[in-house]
């Protein structure tokens, strides 16, 4: 493909414009993870008492989600082949928005469960060709890096959602959490305006080259040559290990993401206003987990990377199953908001690595497949043992369990030269 000429707006910019692909990812991450996916745990206690939801069904609404958004990644490298990333990012976000809106005006279980699995369509829709972006504009020395500061909008959604439910609430009343949906829908589809005007597909379309880093020529000429030298057999290996550890990741840090502030509530007897305040801390010290631990992935390998990151994870989810006094409590809310995104940055870098920039949209996409499947079960069957044992410290053992799996997983990853 030949690169045009630089276009003259961009030749001006103090940063290459490759950054400012990230600050959309960012912003798209937070419109369809963040706002669309995990406000969901703010609005549950509320929505619950309304709508009189069982913890199976609250279960359920977060797996119809997932639904939806494993249908949108089945169906993501053909809607980005026929649209573009720019597109299907812009229309994922707007089926967000308006899905979340109608939300507000929900009077069932069912009514609910419909609108969020589109809700879900949209995030998947939106979320896959975010992080393929990310391959295409930065080399691998500082791919995990960047995918790092991406998906932080999540965090940034978790701080918004945790402050602002609860002050709606307390304007609102018990209806409050209607209003919270509508606000959050208009908010995403800001970020659906913005994210049109800014995201380009290629590099080349500004007529530019992707952003590299230091000492990159040598690295960069490598895994695109080892990726194309590796065999299908290999190829499709090294996909099903990923996808699995993602699929670890997927079903544990999700239990925990949608049920930790009802268990709060209910429980241990917090206040919704002080869950609130723990779900901003979450999103507070997740703002440094990509870029920490994407960067710590460019320098010690995927591997080594993932597997810090899974013994955080695992032992968060312990620490809030045992009957602890508070202080472990808070050491659990430390370890998991400091470890939430790490996992998405370091996948993203991974498929890069091992199959090269061209395949990287669609190798995302198939292993976030598998993550979805991870995403769909791990809550349906945290609800129902949570409804069955009448707490969630169960739920959250498993989580832990299924985390160390993650831990083990990584550790037998091979190295990217190898293929």
């Amino acid at each position: 493909m030949s690169e045009r000429p630089e276009h003259p707006l961009v030749a001006r910019l103090p940063f290459h414009y490759g950054w400012a692909i990230v600050a959309a990812g960012c912003l798209g991450l937070f419109a369809c993870l963040g706002m669309g996916r995990f406000a969901l745990g703010m609005l549950l206690p509320s929505m619950g008492a309304s709508l009189d939801l069982s913890r199976s069904e609250m279960g359920a609404i977060s797996t119809a989600n997932f639904i939806g958004y494993l249908s949108a990644v089945t169906l993501g490298g053909r809607m980005v082949a026929r649209l573009g990333a720019r597109r299907t990012v812009a229309a994922g976000l707007v089926l967000v928005a308006l899905s979340m809106m109608a939300v507000s005006y929900a009077q069932s279980f069912s009514q609910v469960l419909i609108l969020y699995a589109l809700t879900g369509f949209g995030s998947g829709g939106s979320n896959v060709p975010i992080m393929g972006l990310i391959a295409h504009w930065f080399g691998r020395r500082v791919r995990g890096r960047a995918a790092g500061f991406a998906v932080i909008g999540s965090g940034f959604a978790i701080m918004v959602a945790g402050a602002l439910v609860p002050a709606i609430n307390a304007v609102q009343g018990a209806e409050g959490w209607r209003l919270s949906w509508l606000v959050i829908g208009l908010i995403v589809l800001a970020a659906a305006l913005v994210d049109w005007l800014v995201i380009r597909n290629h590099p080349s379309e500004l007529g530019l080259g992707p952003v590299t880093g230091k000492s990159q020529a040598a690295t960069e000429e490598a895994a695109p040559l080892c990726a194309a030298a590796a065999p299908p057999g290999a190829k499709r290996r090294i996909l099903a290990h990923l996808g699995l550890v993602y699929a670890a990741f997927g079903f544990s840090y999700v239990i925990y993401a949608t049920f930790i502030v009802t268990a709060l509530v209910r429980e241990r007897g917090f206040p919704e206003s002080t869950a609130g305040i723990f779900w901003s801390w979450i999103g507070l010290l997740s703002l440094a987990s990509g870029p920490v631990f994407g960067s710590l992935s460019d320098r010690l390998g995927r591997r080594a990377g993932l597997m810090i990151v899974f013994g955080f994870q695992a032992c968060a989810y312990a620490l809030v199953a045992a009957p602890l006094p508070e202080p472990f409590l808070y050491a659990s809310i430390l370890l998991y908001g400091l470890a939430l995104w790490a996992v998405p940055s370091i996948m993203a870098a991974a498929v890069g690595d091992y199959l090269g920039p061209e395949q990287a949209a669609a190798s995302f996409g198939t292993i976030t497949m598998v993550f979805a499947l991870g995403q769909i079960v791990g809550p349906a069957i945290a609800g129902w043992m949570a409804d069955a044992w009448g707490g969630f410290s169960g739920a959250f053992v498993m989580a832990s369990a299924v985390a160390g799996l993650g831990l083990a997983g990584s550790a037998f990853l091979p190295s990217p030269k190898k293929h």
